[in-house]
């Protein structure tokens, strides 16, 4: 009762209805009126009061604030306006960022279905959440005071060397643990590179078409960004010098492109760090699910073969554990290091503390190796069940891209067919297919569909199949 006695009051005094000095009636009064008792009327007059709405005088008893502006209050004839498109006109403009205009992007639909063709989703259904939660009860039942407080915004250390070892031993990148910076995710390591290493106006090389997270976290920075196009050796760097040497850096996924699949060729890692090494420049190496390749051991890092410094190495436990566990880890420059530090404590900090210690039990106990291989078998069954589902119902409509690795592959569309629409009308019946054209900075000649996998099984990803040749 007191809640809404102080509302009343609140919002009167914000309409104008109660002017600034103007008595109020006293609490005993205002009892009588609404025929209440006294003590709701005086918990919101001492709540009004708190909040600085009201001010008592002494003779003069309680009265609207004289502190309050006349500007804040409307007069009591002008109805009041709830919705920031009803305040526009009346206010002053309501103006932001050009960054945060032009990262706007349309309603995306794909991600309303966590079914196929979800992009980016695991196979949750298949996740040790057995052993996940005995190793949380492990450390949650009585946390230390080191988990409970503020973390190194440079990761947990054990994390941090459990990472290095990783990555050293699978993926050939040559790093310290002093080198290891725990982040949110790829994309947080995203953005802390390219506060680091980008001014405004800054020229960045990207990936035509590439990920489109990266397109927002280097916009963040107010870089400029350069599309080159990719082909079946991934970006082509000659057709980037050509372009021109006024480039700061340059965003790659050379394990697995994104999203056209594709592995960067050993000549084109050579010239893009010779590039490097002769111009200055930062190479941004994104290795998302790397780790998921089916012909063949995965793909050495080109970290690895970074002899100058200049390569900063990007990774996500995302998609290998689940997505909500949000952690990810940046292999940074030595020189660098305390510059990414200050910037990963500007950002949030630090990590959940709780879940690197779980991670670091969950790698250290072999859990993680075998999660990967059996996920990696599973991958494989769950992409030849897609493959095979396209040829036999969409074999004329689709055309199949990038199958070799990952959790996704690209299906070309006919000439002609807004991959946009066939996205919204694919929603409409409980499919989640990404439109490739979102993935260009520039309109592309052809569009097509991004189709996730993992977190489909075989029967969704048929059913998937033959609904979305309805939508196409």
């Amino acid at each position: 009762m007191y809640h809404q006695i102080s509302d009343w009051f609140r919002r009167a005094i914000i309409d104008g209805q109660l002017r600034p000095g103007q008595r109020v009636p006293s609490t005993r009064s205002l009892a009588n009126e609404l025929k209440i008792s006294r003590l709701p009327a005086l918990s919101a007059y001492e709540q009004l009061l708190a909040e600085g709405y009201l001010e008592t005088f002494v003779g003069a008893g309680t009265c609207v604030a004289r502190s309050i502006p006349d500007e804040t209050s409307r007069p009591a004839s002008i109805k009041v306006r709830n919705t920031p498109s009803q305040i526009v006109g009346q206010n002053a403009p309501r103006k932001i960022s050009r960054r945060a205009f032009l990262m706007r992007v349309p309603a995306q639909s794909w991600l309303k279905n966590e079914g196929a063709f979800r992009v980016g989703l695991p196979a949750l259904d298949h996740f040790p959440i057995g052993v996940w939660s005995r190793l949380m009860n492990r450390h949650s039942r009585k946390p230390s005071k080191a988990m409970m407080t503020y973390g190194d915004p440079m990761g947990y250390m054990p994390l941090r060397e459990a990472i290095a070892e990783y990555l050293s031993t699978v993926r050939a990148v040559r790093c310290e643990t002093s080198q290891i910076l725990v982040t949110t995710g790829s994309q947080q390591g995203l953005q802390i590179s390219a506060h680091v290493l980008l001014d405004p106006k800054d020229r960045v090389w990207m990936e035509e078409p590439g990920y489109p997270g990266a397109h927002k976290a280097l916009m963040t920075a107010g870089a400029q960004l350069i599309p080159i196009p990719v082909d079946q050796e991934g970006l082509n760097v000659a057709a980037a010098i050509r372009r021109g040497r006024d480039v700061n850096a340059v965003y790659i996924t050379p394990s697995h492109q994104f999203p056209l699949g594709a592995t960067m060729s050993a000549t084109r890692r050579m010239q893009l760090l010779n590039w490097a090494v002769r111009n200055g420049g930062w190479i941004i190496e994104d290795d998302y699910d790397s780790e998921y390749r089916f012909s063949g051991r995965p793909i050495a890092s080109l970290q690895g073969l970074d002899a100058d410094g200049r390569v900063i190495y990007l990774g996500t436990f995302s998609k290998v554990m689940f997505p909500a566990l949000r952690l990810g880890y940046v292999v940074v420059p030595k020189d660098l290091v305390p510059a990414f530090s200050a910037t990963r404590d500007a950002a949030d900090t630090f990590s959940s503390t709780l879940y690197q210690v779980v991670m670091t039990d969950f790698i250290r106990e072999g859990h993680f190796a075998r999660h990967i291989r059996r996920m990696r078998i599973l991958y494989m069954e769950r992409r030849k069940a897609l493959v095979e589902a396209i040829r036999k119902y969409m074999g004329d409509k689709l055309e199949v891209v990038g199958a070799e690795a990952g959790m996704q592959l690209v299906a070309l569309l006919p000439l002609g067919v807004d991959d946009v629409v066939v996205s919204q009308k694919a929603k409409m019946v409980g499919v989640s297919a990404r439109p490739l054209s979102l993935c260009y900075l520039k309109p592309p000649v052809r569009g097509g569909l991004i189709l996730g996998y993992g977190g489909a099984n075989v029967s969704e990803i048929q059913d998937g199949i033959r609904k979305l040749r309805e939508c196409v």
